[in-house]
C-alpha cells in the first residue's frame, strides 16, 4: 500500500472510533438492571427496637407518599414504563423512587425533575426549568434518587429520563 492509502485508512479508522465514542451504539442494546431496596432512615432503624417500650398511642414513623405518576413514552423512538413516586422520609429527606421501571438505555442519561405539570415533547425541557438528580443508575428495575432540600415539589411536578448528549426525553412521568 502506498503512503496515501495508509493515511486514508488511518483517517477512516479515527473517524469511526470518534463516531463510536460519540454515539455509543452498544448502550442502546445493553441493559443495566438495578434492584435497590426502599431506603430506611436512621430514625426508623434506631426506633424500631424502642417501639415496644413506647405507648400504643404513638404512631410509627413511616415514609409518606407525596406524589406519584406512571412513566409514559418520551420522543417517538423511546419508551418507558413503571412508576415514579416521591416519598417524605421520617428523617426529612425526600426520595424519588422508581418501581417496575424500564426504559431504553443510552449514553449520558440523567434523571430530571422538571417544572412542568406534563412533558409532551423534548423541546418542553429547557436549561432553566429542571433540576438534575444525577445519572440514571440503570434502565431497568427499582431505584432511588435523593431530592435536594431546596427543591419545591409544588413547582417541579414531572420526572424526565433525559439523554443529555442528544437532548432527548426518553420517558416522563407527571407527578400528582
Amino acid at each position: 500500500m502506498t503512503k496515501k492509502k495508509w493515511i486514508i485508512c488511518g483517517l477512516i479508522l479515527i473517524t469511526l472510533l470518534g463516531l463510536w465514542l460519540i454515539l455509543r451504539p452498544e448502550t442502546r442494546i445493553l441493559n443495566k438492571q438495578v434492584d435497590e431496596k426502599f431506603p430506611r432512615s436512621e430514625s426508623q432503624s434506631q426506633s424500631q427496637p424502642q417501639q415496644s417500650q413506647t405507648s400504643s398511642n404513638e404512631s410509627t414513623e413511616e415514609p409518606q407518599m407525596l406524589y406519584q405518576g406512571t412513566f409514559q413514552k418520551g420522543d417517538s423512538s423511546h419508551d418507558g414504563q413503571g412508576m415514579a413516586t416521591i416519598y417524605q422520609m421520617p428523617n426529612g429527606k425526600r426520595i424519588l423512587r422508581f418501581t417496575q421501571f424500564e426504559t431504553d438505555n443510552g449514553p449520558d442519561v440523567k434523571i430530571y425533575l422538571v417544572a412542568l405539570p406534563e412533558i409532551k415533547k423534548s423541546t418542553d425541557i429547557s436549561k432553566d426549568n429542571y433540576i438534575s438528580l444525577g445519572k440514571m443508575k440503570g434502565n431497568q428495575g427499582d431505584q432511588n434518587y435523593e431530592i435536594p432540600d431546596h427543591v419545591d415539589l409544588d413547582t417541579f411536578r414531572s420526572v424526565s429520563i433525559w439523554c443529555e448528549r442528544f437532548s432527548v426525553n426518553f420517558a416522563s412521568a407527571s407527578l400528582k
